[in-house]
């Protein structure tokens, strides 16, 4: 490319802006440069840096040695010092760094599209080929009378073609002076493609739309530093654009989701984020207080609840992509807020949303990669229909060689038979989860996620799970004990979870209420723990209030139609869906610790 991501300039500013901004005889450099001989009269500037410097010198054997330096807050405010002069420059000359507004009439990538047939040196003089575009300066470089600057917008990038006699008064004298990598400029001028074959935009006049006051990373080193990343996203997009690709991506899987559900004549609904009792799932709240209505507030765990009161009211068909809350812990697969779709289907059964998830996913894989064979972190998934399916039972006696079935209700004998199976292979906490179940239901699942779960790579619908920790779904019509409820597993992680919808009150209530009674069980011995000696004044996570929706058990009083429900998290999908390894990789601005 033309635009090498250098400009040369003459000493003389140059050597008085960085007077101006240290009075050091060695100077702490905002930018990275070189120096071409031992005079010092050229140099080259890179890109704007907040991250290293590089100084290249020549020494009398005429040999290049580079010596490296970290930059510091000094040199950035040394920058913003400079930049902020030229803002002030600006508004002298009677121009506005901060434009309201420019009229565009391509982006980079329709002019590439639209001019792709033009020969090197060739120009498109035509009336009708005047351009107009927009975007931030990325790199530059300029000799004598002449420059290049690359322009990115939000489709690509293309280079400008600056020509001192084309510019009308002393525009080249400004763009040289004034403008800087990091800016948002506005050009017109015609199309030409260099003798290099660069597709440019012969610039004849410029704007500057927005005067970036701070300098972006270093073109060679880009934005490393992982917490930055997060921290500063949109710094993160402008140094490294595939990042922003993600979250493109991102925004087709959400609109192709929703043609998929609307196709089979779901609607979509909202519910409340802000309810009065935190229900639909079992995880820790975060809690607010409503100063007007005097009460305690819950930032929702789960849409569940409130969609299904919709079923109640007469609705058949219906979804809602919203975000969720859950106060527990971080990892690169749990962020405390995420986004998920949870749908309702009246008259159908779990093999409904089976059907219904296949239907989503491979519609969304198609949507971003055009085929159902993708790489994520190294391992090949392929998402052709049907997927397996398989009974939990069968999956951890597959894995394990533990028949639950043959093990009855004998909760002991089963926790023998477990431990003397896998104790080899368990770390202490592990083991302690599997001596800590309550029930046989509970055993299963434990072993089932411990041993199982991380083998499921390829897509795989794990049915039938322990009434025990499904308190939401229909007990199964043939199997005592267990639930229709699958959940859908690819590279060991749960994508989907569905059930055929429990209807009946009673049941409903006894349940709910047995789930509340055994966390709060659990709550006062977190809660007596947290008054020992050693453990005083840390929290655990049991210690959080359950509260039952007795708003929810009167609506299914009035009767809830038979229904299937899924929920699918969005999160998950699009990680997978584009190769990322962090949920925070997916999530635009993830909640970090707060930075000492």
């Amino acid at each position: 490319m033309d635009a090498l991501k250098l400009w040369s300039l003459s000493s003389q500013p140059l050597k008085h802006l960085f007077r101006c901004a240290s009075s050091t005889t060695t100077l702490r450099r905002p930018y990275s440069y070189s120096y071409s001989s031992s005079s010092y009269s050229r140099v080259v500037l890179r890109c704007c840096s907040s991250t290293t410097t590089t100084t290249t010198t020549t020494n009398a054997g005429g040999r290049n040695r580079r010596v490296s330096t970290s930059s510091s807050t000094s040199d950035r405010d040394a920058v913003r010092a400079i930049r902020l002069k030229k803002v002030e420059e600006l508004r002298s000359k009677g121009l506005e760094p901060y434009a309201y507004g420019w009229e565009r009439t391509h982006t980079a990538n329709q002019l590439q599209d639209i001019y792709k047939h033009l020969a090197d040196g060739e120009e498109s003089k035509s009336e009708k080929d005047a351009v107009s575009v927009a975007g931030r300066i990325v790199a530059r470089r300029a000799f004598g009378k002449l420059a290049f600057l690359t322009l990115r917008d939000d489709s690509g990038t293309i280079q400008l073609y600056c020509e001192k006699e084309r510019l009308a008064n002393d525009q080249f004298d400004q763009l040289k002076a004034l403008v800087d990598i990091g800016d948002i400029v506005g050009v017109s001028g015609s199309i030409k493609r260099t003798e290099k074959g660069e597709l440019s935009v012969y610039v004849d006049s410029f704007a500057i739309l927005t005067k970036s006051l701070l300098p972006l990373p270093d073109k060679y080193h880009g934005l490393t530093d992982v917490d930055k990343r997060y921290r500063q996203r949109y710094v993160d997009m402008i140094a490294n654009p595939e990042v922003a690709d993600v979250f493109r991506k991102r925004a087709k899987i959400v609109s192709e989701i929703r043609r998929a559900v609307e196709s089979f004549g779901f609607i979509e609904v909202e519910t409340p984020v802000l309810q009065g009792a935190a229900g639909g799932a079992e995880a820790r709240p975060f809690v607010t207080y409503h100063n007007s209505l005097g009460r305690d507030l819950y930032l929702r765990i789960a849409t569940e609840l409130h969609l299904k009161r919709m079923l109640v009211g007469g609705f058949e068909k219906v979804y809602e992509i919203g975000r969720i809350f859950r106060n527990e812990g971080i990892s690169t697969r749990h962020n405390p807020e995420f986004t998920t779709i949870e749908m309702y289907e009246a008259y159908s059964d779990y093999e409904s949303m089976i059907n219904m998830a296949e239907e989503i996913v491979t519609r969304c894989a198609l949507a971003v990669h055009g085929n159902l064979t993708i790489d994520y972190q190294g391992v090949e998934i392929h998402l052709e229909r049907p997927w397996r399916r398989e009974t939990m039972h069968n999956l951890v006696k597959e894995s394990t060689g533990i028949d639950f079935d043959e093990l009855g209700n004998d909760l002991k004998v089963a926790k023998e038979v477990t431990l003397e199976n896998l104790g080899g292979d368990l770390d202490y906490k592990d083991k302690s989860s599997l001596e800590a179940c309550t029930s046989i239901g509970h055993l299963l699942n434990e072993v089932f996620e411990i041993v199982v779960e991380p083998k499921l790579l390829q897509p795989t619908f794990v049915l039938d799970y322990p009434i025990e920790i499904s308190p939401l779904a229909k007990p199964h019509r043939r199997i005592a004990g267990l639930t229709e409820r699958f959940e859908l597993f690819i590279c060991g992680r749960e994508l989907a979870n569905a059930f055929s919808e429990l209807t009946d009150p009673t049941d409903q209530r006894g349940r709910l209420e047995e789930q509340v009674r055994q966390h709060n069980e659990k709550r006062a011995a977190a809660i007596s723990k947290t008054e020992s000696a050693e453990d005083k004044g840390k929290e655990n996570d049991e210690s959080y209030e359950v509260t039952l929706d007795d708003d929810f058990l009167t609506a299914l009083e009035y009767g809830m139609p038979p229904a299937s429900g899924m929920g699918l998290g969005i999160d998950r999908l699009v990680m997978l869906l584009t190769n990322s390894a962090s949920i925070r990789d997916v999530i635009a601005f993830p909640v970090l610790k707060v930075q000492q």
